[in-house]
């Protein structure tokens, strides 16, 4: 019985780290211009919104409903497009916005 209840708290942990970096990058992409985007050469700001806004909405529903093993692919997929965002996007858009003396 131990053994479920470990379980299930860490499994909690681990959706609730994964809704914290969905949000955060969520936030963080609606912060930017919408300019930074095409100047560092990325995807539009409206796709990226759009893409991280529906991992975000997935990941909380995960938390509601029984979303089955097609929901679990897809939050990955949304998971992957986050951690994407983090390591390549973010990175450029700073660099962009950063000031050049």
């Amino acid at each position: 019985m131990i053994v479920f209840e470990m379980q299930s708290i860490v499994m909690l942990v681990v959706l609730v780290a994964l809704l914290l970096l969905k949000g955060f990058t969520l936030v963080n992409a609606l912060a930017h211009r919408a300019d930074a985007y095409d100047a560092a050469g990325k995807l539009t700001k409206q796709k990226w919104t759009a893409i991280l806004a529906i991992g975000f909405v997935l990941e909380l529903a995960s938390f509601v409903l029984y979303l089955g093993p097609f929901g679990r692919i897809l939050n990955l997929g949304f998971l992957i497009a986050a951690l994407v965002y983090l390591a390549d996007v973010r990175p450029a858009l700073k660099d962009v916005m950063r000031p050049r003396w």
